[in-house]
């Protein structure tokens, strides 16, 4: 978890993640998304992601932060495949204490190991305040 308490504009959080070619799979039995290209290996055996998959990466660090979004825009770059790290990175653009929730506004870029983007967003929406999420005033 993330301590929300200091979440200040600036703030950088970083999510790593290889998924694997049964990952993909599953992913495509859970979203419907059965397209013969997530399906089909390329010539180094990986299979393509499905682009809301990668987009699970900053939807971790939100989740992290008990984060709900409101807005979320994503700009798919490239594919990403199985069996590749990816680095998510997630920055803090904005925060606006409010009596209830702190409104807040993301950026975010996921790369693969050589540092091409594969994807970049941006999500804004709020992170509570209750007896589990003790944000600042």
């Amino acid at each position: 978890m993330i301590d929300v308490s200091k979440l200040k504009a600036g703030d950088r959080h970083v999510h790593e993640r290889t998924f694997t070619a049964d990952e993909v799979r599953l992913f495509a039995e859970l979203s419907g998304d059965r397209g013969a290209h997530h399906f089909t290996p390329d010539a180094r055996g990986r299979l393509m992601m499905h682009g809301l998959l990668t987009a699970t990466m900053p939807t971790k660090l939100g989740g992290d932060m008990q984060y709900v979004a409101r807005d979320m825009r994503f700009d798919f770059v490239k594919p990403a495949w199985s069996g590749e790290k990816l680095t998510c990175l997630g920055v803090v653009e904005k925060v606006i204490p409010q009596s209830t929730r702190l409104k807040v506004a993301f950026s975010f870029t996921v790369t693969r190991d050589n540092g091409e983007v594969l994807m970049q967003g941006t999500s804004s929406g709020s992170i509570y305040r209750n007896e589990n999420n003790p944000v600042r005033s």
